[in-house]
């Protein structure tokens, strides 16, 4: 009996130690120091070496005043970072073990007891090391030499007879925003900017999995799943997925097993606002003799998605289909959350997640300057039904095309496309930002005075990069149904006529070419992936990093948060047109906000009153990367600026929208559900006193392929009015549910505003009533701590209007665009 007991007791332990196991060594102790210095720090992992740094106070803070200048040294030097660390006899008992490294950045060395077992050079890929026989039981020593990539990058740049834009940052793979942009600061990084770990295994362990959608209607979805399984030697196992099993024959090495899997009616991914975006869990088990060898987890949604580029009377359509349906893309262009990316939590990648799609949102681009972005992200965007643009990391230059950089940037794209596929948020794999544009429009070759030769060979090189390896390589990684690609946005740049009958447009005549905002009206394009316009962020925020003394347009740290050239004088410029100019700082920079808002309103309301010769608004930007004056609709710490607001209006499922003509007044609609919407329209003329002075109402059929025009009004129909005093209001009412908007006939600096009596009362624990005497235009709500969820609305007299909160408020203060007309 004793014999059995004891033997069954081997039988567990060699079950335990059989599976495949991780050891983080974020944990561990690590400690960093400047190349050829003795005395070390103590270092966070994941970081930066800035934010090492900093925690050790050997550096101001970053993002303080102008203290980014004093900081350049940093990207100059090499930085070693080290640790130890014991292995039990257990764990080096293991057959495999594999040290890896979800993201080294990025010309690193990295030496196991002393020594050198691999070099790296790309921050986007994962770098896993055979370490069995560098590791010994008991104490090892794990140590990293990061090499400066501004001088890695400036030694290949003399490499080429010519000069490529934007110089070495082109030559390293990291991320481009760190080298300056215009609304980031330049700290080029360096560091272990993801999860290092040991992995064990024996007998077999699971590398990779993937599934393809073999058939997929009401009835029946029949997927099969492609297991990547290593093994190191000649045997027999069993695959169950979920409640299925297989059994397979597999070689020493790497085999690739298919399964296939039905699930009955099927449940769709949808994104948001058209239905809910559901997820199927299925749990991966490898096993041998019962004895469970290693385990995974996947989550997947079951969607189609075609990016259909039809030719018609116009040019060529360029829309996305998502399970059969046309949908007009609502959203944002997304850059990396922060200068210092390990800064990040889970749990912000969620926040921002959900503050696009509270603002309606079903689309972000994940833009080719930055960071393939963190798991959590397209998890989130999985969970809250955002379809994701996704970029490979190229922007605004011409990149080098040897085959040493072109094998390294195939290795990247395997990476990435291995470990996003699955999630049902990926809808296209774009391959740069704006590089060909760049090329065609931008002047380089005057500018860089290339030769004949000189242009034809930079051509080829991103012809191979982009035409040919990128999509070769995504043609072997991904089924047919998930292989959508893009070459470059746009296709054309903004300055030619094709840019809006073909492709995706980036328009930026407004802004860069200072055209008024009315001009988004008539440069509409088939898909519109970049157009924004400035604001500021509000002064809380400003305030955490310039010194109240500071606080003026001419100081050094006031300026350093404005990345824009002139960026100042283009917010001004364009405040001038439309809304009064305020003195005070507070006003000024309600105002910039109002002014971004506005400008936001024209363009996604003129995008979609195109549909469906237009079928996409993506702004530039949804957030940033440290606190800044930019583009952006929420700030560095997730603050929902007034173009938030003002998005969540303008992409809400049903738009209602004025248009003037010389005979009188359209009422539009536009309706972005499945299904038509029937209800009444009803139009009030008002003045800001409440008073109707003309009122209509209709039945009305919201299509859902094209706008419905729902009214027409004649000039001669309406009473005389004058149009500073008079705003037209507009109702749509479907199965009880109301959607309303307002006109207005006059630029905001033109109305005559009387001064509002606004009362304020809390009805809830988290709600409270406002009403006015007298139109309350842009009304600002503002309390420590505290996010409205409606904000910088416009008030009526006789419509009492609710205002929920997130927690109670207190000391709310009330603000409107009179304050500013009367300061």
């Amino acid at each position: 009996m004793f014999k059995k007991i004891f033997l069954f007791l081997i039988i567990i332990c060699f079950s335990v130690s059989a599976q495949t196991s991780y050891r983080n060594l974020s944990s561990e102790n690590w400690t960093f120091n400047k190349q050829n210095e003795t005395k070390k720090h103590k270092a966070t992992i994941p970081g930066t070496v800035h934010t090492d740094l900093y925690e050790n106070q050997l550096i101001p803070d970053p993002f303080y005043g102008a203290n980014e200048k004093q900081l350049q040294w940093i990207e100059n030097e090499n930085w070693e970072y080290e640790s130890t660390f014991s292995l039990s006899e257990k764990e080096i008992s293991n057959e495999n073990i594999e040290l890896e490294f979800d993201g080294l950045d990025t010309y690193a060395t990295i030496y196991i007891n002393g020594k050198m077992v691999l070099e790296a050079d790309n921050m986007f890929r994962k770098w896993i090391i055979s370490a069995k026989n560098h590791l010994k039981k008991g104490k090892n020593h794990l140590k990293i030499v990061f090499l400066s990539a501004v001088q890695k990058g400036k030694e290949e740049a003399v490499k080429l007879p010519y000069t490529l834009p934007e110089k070495e940052r082109v030559f390293v793979r990291k991320a481009q925003y760190q080298f300056g942009w215009d609304w980031g600061p330049r700290f080029v990084t360096a560091g272990i900017w993801k999860k290092v770990q040991l992995k064990f295994w024996n007998s077999a362990t699971i590398e990779n999995i993937k599934f393809s959608q073999v058939e997929l209607n009401d009835k029946k979805a029949i997927l099969e799943f492609t297991t990547e399984i290593r093994v190191s030697e000649v045997k027999t196992i069993q695959l169950k997925i979920n409640e299925k099993a297989e059994t397979f024959h597999l070689k020493k090495g790497t085999n690739k097993v298919k399964m296939p899997y039905e699930i009955s009616n099927p449940k769709l991914w949808w994104s948001n606002g058209l239905g809910f975006p559901h997820q199927y869990e299925f749990h991966f088990s490898l096993k041998q003799n019962r004895e469970i060898l290693d385990k995974k987890e996947l989550k997947i949604g079951l969607r189609t998605i075609e990016l259909v580029q039809d030719k018609d009377e116009f040019g060529t359509s360029f829309y996305f289909k998502l399970n059969g349906k046309p949908v007009f893309m609502k959203g944002a262009n997304y850059i990396p959350p922060d200068s210092f990316i390990p800064k990040q939590t889970p749990s912000s990648y969620h926040e921002t997640i959900q503050n696009a799609r509270k603002a309606n949102m079903n689309m972000l681009r994940v833009w080719g300057g930055g960071v393939y972005a963190d798991d959590e992200f397209y998890n989130a965007c999985d969970a809250n039904g955002i379809l994701v643009w996704q970029d490979f990391m190229f922007a605004c230059a011409m990149y080098p095309g040897d085959e040493k950089f072109i094998e390294n940037v195939k290795q990247e794209v395997i990476d990435n496309v291995n470990r996003l596929q699955n999630h049902p948020s990926i809808a296209l794999w774009c391959g740069n930002n704006e590089n060909d544009e760049g090329w065609h429009n931008w002047g380089w070759q005057k500018q860089f005075n290339y030769s004949k030769a000189d242009s034809t060979q930079i051509w080829n090189d991103y012809k191979k990069v982009f035409h040919e390896m990128i999509p070769k390589t995504l043609d072997r990684l991904l089924p047919k149904e998930k292989n959508v690609y893009w070459p470059s946005s746009p296709s054309i740049g903004w300055g030619r006529k094709e840019s809006l009958t073909q492709g995706d447009s980036h328009y930026w005549g407004v802004w860069w070419g200072k055209e008024p905002f009315e001009i988004y009206k008539k440069k509409i394009g088939r898909f519109m992936s970049e157009y924004g316009f400035q604001g500021m962020p509000n002064l809380e925020m400003l305030q955490k990093v310039i010194a109240k003394e500071e606080f003026n347009f001419t100081s050094e740290a006031f300026k350093n948060h404005q990345k824009h050239p002139t960026g100042f004088e283009t917010i001004k410029e364009y405040m001038n047109r439309d809304f009064p100019v305020p003195t005070s700082m507070e006003k000024y920079n309600y105002v910039s906000q109002l002014l971004q808002a506005h400008g936001m309103k024209i363009a996604i309301e003129a995008h979609r009153l195109a549909k469906p010769y237009c079928m996409g608004s993506l702004y530039w930007q949804l957030n940033d990367c440290w606190p800044v004056t930019s583009w952006s609709t929420l700030d560095y710490y997730g603050n929902w600026k007034a173009a938030h607001y003002q998005v969540k209006e303008s992409f809400s499922p049903i738009l209602l929208a004025v248009t003037e003509n010389s005979d009188g007044y359209s009422i539009i609609g536009s309706n972005d559900n499945l299904e038509v919407k029937e209800g009444i329209v009803s139009v009030k003329l008002l003045d800001f006193s409440g008073n109707e002075l003309w009122t209509a109402s209709k039945e009305c059929v919201l299509n859902v392929e094209r706008n419905t025009t729902c009214m027409q009004i004649l000039n001669t129909e309406l009473p005389k009015f004058v149009k500073e005093k008079t705003v037209l209001q507009i109702e749509f009412t479907s199965n009880q549910k109301k959607s309303i908007a307002y006109h207005y006939f006059v630029k905001p600096k033109e109305l005559q505003l009387e001064n509002p009596t606004i009362e304020l009362k809390i009805v809830g624990e988290t709600l409270i009533e406002l009403k006015t005497n007298t139109l309350a235009k842009n009304v600002y709500l503002q309390a420590k701590d505290a996010f409205f969820e409606e904000n910088y609305f416009d008030l009526l007299p006789g419509i009492p209007k609710i205002i929920k909160t997130e927690k109670p408020t207190q000391e709310t203060k009330v603000l409107s665009l009179f304050d500013v007309m009367n300061e």
